[in-house]
């Protein structure tokens, strides 16, 4: 088998086409997410702590020093604010996806407990009922 042709097979499987779908979706997902935590949850939350920006909240652990338009030496800083906003971003989409394989599991549970048919009787049993039947006429 070729290269090109055992590509194709494992590219067309069913698995990996959902697993790329998954992805696709996922990530716009979670581009709707951080837009949510970035432009509707944290301003609020934000104004709280009476900052403009929730990611730019930081503590400054050592001043920059910056002569003239040069800078000299980089602040260092601990930006909570950022990892905060991503913390949130992380819960929201876990939540989600909790939601989503929680229904999938519910519907799973149904579709397994329902009762399954009988199995249609072969021909011997088909005729084997017709001979008893027979029987307990005579």
């Amino acid at each position: 088998m070729s290269f090109r042709s055992e590509l194709k097979e494992f590219l067309m499987r069913g698995n990996v086409v959902d697993m790329a779908v998954g992805i696709v979706i996922g990530a716009a997902f979670g581009k709707i997410v951080t837009s949510f935590v970035n432009d509707i949850l944290m301003p609020p939350i934000a104004m709280l702590f009476g900052d403009h920006k929730f990611d730019e909240l930081k503590l400054v652990l050592r001043e920059g020093v910056i002569q003239g338009d040069e800078v000299v030496r980089e602040a260092i800083t601990w930006n909570y604010g950022a990892f905060i906003q991503a913390v949130v971003d992380f819960l929201i989409v876990g939540i989600a996806i909790f939601m989503v394989i929680k229904a999938i599991n519910k519907m799973k549970r149904k579709k397994a407990e329902a009762p399954a048919e009988p199995p249609a009787p072969t021909k011997e049993e088909v005729l084997l009922t017709e001979i008893r039947d027979l029987l307990r006429v005579k």
